[in-house]
This record gives structure tokens, sequence and C-alpha cells, in this order.
């Protein structure tokens, strides 16, 4: 009995331990770096041939979806991110994925800087954060594919799973139509991926893209979490985004 008390004590104090020092990784001050490739880290490998050569109207509507926003409590929650499933951090609000979270942030901050830059640009957010029905005609699904077929330009946002769970920054293209050039704009500074990524995504198959901006690890997810960092950190990857954006439609 003695010596299983011991024991427990001494997990205790390995946990408490740990837990420390994991906060302190994730929330000492780092040195903000504006390295655009650094911060997202390495960008798809997988094989993809296709590019980006449809001509764009400079005043095609753009429509931010936040990736998982309407999926939450199932299986398509979006990736915890390293920091809560490998060092146990608590997650960024307790409701919701931190890639959801961090979706969410983006969305907002590439809407904002793109009305400013004179893009004509919105969001949505179903605010209903589980819907069981991909059909349903609130889901990010539904409204990108209404949106797609009066002429928009659909784009969800995610961050990728880290380690060996995700593949890295890109593009992943539409389905059934030819990638314009704001899809290559974005692909030449974020990758991109196969146009038949896991046999073709629901997303893309309905003609909305998806930018997976980087694996939710490292030196992203640091300075994400790090107060100290977070708004410059979301809005560099915004302004690389909305850039990418101007650039296609030039």
């Amino acid at each position: 009995m003695r010596n299983k008390v011991l024991n427990c004590l001494k997990l205790l104090v390995f946990l408490i331990t740990f837990y420390a020092f994991s906060q302190l990784y994730y929330n000492r001050n780092y040195n903000f770096t504006e390295d655009f490739e650094l911060i997202i880290g390495e960008a798809s490998k997988l094989p993809a041939t296709w590019v980006g050569s449809i001509d764009v109207d400079k005043n095609i509507p753009i429509l931010i979806l936040a990736g998982h926003a309407d999926s939450q409590g199932m299986a398509g929650a979006g990736t915890p991110g390293e920091a809560v499933d490998k060092f146990g951090l608590n997650p960024m609000n307790p409701g919701i994925s931190d890639e959801l979270f961090w979706n969410l942030k983006l969305q907002e901050s590439i809407v904002k800087l793109g009305k400013k830059s004179g893009l004509n640009i919105r969001s949505y957010d179903p605010g209903i954060r589980n819907i069981d029905d991909a059909n349903d005609p609130r889901t990010n699904w539904s409204v990108g594919k209404r949106f797609v077929k009066r002429g928009g330009y659909a784009i969800e946002i995610h961050f990728d799973a880290y380690g060996k769970y995700g593949v890295g920054s890109g593009l992943i293209p539409p389905f059934f139509e030819a990638p314009n050039k704001i899809d290559e704009s974005i692909a030449r500074k974020f990758g991109r991926f196969p146009v038949l990524f896991r046999g073709g995504l629901g997303a893309p198959r309905r003609q909305i893209r998806i930018l997976e901006i980087g694996k939710l690890e490292g030196l992203l997810e640091k300075n994400l979490r790090n107060l100290k960092t977070r708004k410059k950190t979301i809005k560099l990857l915004a302004n690389e985004i909305v850039r990418a954006f101007l650039n296609g439609i030039i």
C-alpha cells in the first residue's frame, strides 16, 4: 500500500512538472519573426501538376469560411494541435477544437484586411457548431456551394494536423472546374495539394477551395498561443493571403 502511494505521488509530481514546462515552452517571450516560410513550416510535397491560369474579375465576390465551424463534437472537429494533444496544455476554448479557434481568428483578420485593400470580400459563420447533415443549408459547404454557383470564389481556411498526421501547407483546388489565377497565386505562396487529395474532399467537390495554412505545431503554434506574438502572427498570415488574392486578380 505504501509503495502504491509513493508511486502515485511520483506520477503526480512528474505530471505537474511536465505541465509547468509545457506552459513555459509555449508562453515564454519569443522574439517575433516575420519569416513567413519559417513560421508556416514545410509545404505539401504531394505530387500536384495543376496550374491556375483562368483570369479572374477584379471585383469577384470572395467568401472566407472557417474550417470545421459546423462540425464540432464529431469526427470532423479539426485538429486539437500539438500543444493540447501532445503536451497536454489547455485548449484555447474548451467548447471547440484549437484548429477552429484559430480558423475563426484568421477568418476575421483576412476579411478585415481584405476590405481595407479593396477586395469584395466577406465571411460566413453558421454559428451552430454541430450540424450533423453536411447538406444542411446552413453548413459551410452548402453556403459556399451556393456562393460559387452565383459566380463567387469560396475558400475554407484550415490548419493541418501536427506531426505525421499532417501534410503541411498548401491549397486544395476545386474538383470540377479549372483552377484560376487566384488559386495559382495562393499555391505559389503556400504550396499545392493534388486535386484528388484523399479521393476528393467534400469542400472541393462543391467547388470550395481549401487552404491549409500549415501544421498546428512548432513555431506556428507557439507564436499563435503566445500573447506577445499572437496578433502579429495572425496579421502576418492574413496579409499573405490577402496579398495572394490581389496578385491573382491583377
